[in-house]
């Protein structure tokens, strides 16, 4: 690395460290850390002048290097739902890969009533995430929030789901 690098990279670590902070990325900061430090560099390389000023340029390739670490990350985030894309595609009516897939412990018309108290924006981020498959990057972007924001947003109603289908077996059981 030449001095200038080192130097561009010092001078825009706070822009690094503020972003890391606004897009609410609480672990593995060094991995995004680093995504950024390339797409500053990057963006060093294919900046023109003629364009305009280098900080807005920078900031938006680095913006976006980081969004898109957050979309990998993303990706394997599905995996340990207590609610998966089976489920969702069976109660959204869609004809997805598991759709014809068993519902776990026979607990569909549980989770039908479970879902239908969910508000109308809820259901349709649960089917947008698990039976369209749909990245955190859309959901969010329609949604008009933060990939974080809209991560938190799942794990809440996915609670209530749980919270949901827990209270129903329990008057199941004590009636």
């Amino acid at each position: 690395m030449n001095p200038n690098t080192e130097d561009l990279i010092m001078q825009y670590e706070p822009m690094i460290s503020a972003m890391l902070r606004q897009l609410n990325i609480r672990r593995d900061h060094d991995n995004f850390r680093q995504a950024a430090r390339l797409a500053l560099c990057q963006a060093y390389s294919r900046y023109d002048s003629n364009r305009g000023h280098f900080a807005p340029f920078a900031y938006r390739t680095i913006r976006g290097a980081m969004l898109d670490e957050l979309k990998k990350e993303s990706r394997h985030a599905d995996a340990g739902s207590a609610v998966g894309p089976e489920v969702l595609e069976a109660l959204a009516g869609r004809h997805g890969p598991h759709a014809d897939a068993p519902v776990p412990d026979d607990r569909l018309p549980l989770l039908r009533q479970a879902l239908a108290r969910l508000p109308e924006e809820d259901r349709l981020l649960l089917i947008r995430l698990f039976a369209e498959r749909m990245p955190y990057a859309e959901c969010a972007r329609i949604a008009g929030i933060s990939i974080p924001g809209i991560k938190k947003r799942r794990e809440r109603i996915l609670a209530r789901l749980r919270n949901q289908i827990t209270a129903m077996i329990e008057e199941e059981a004590s009636v």
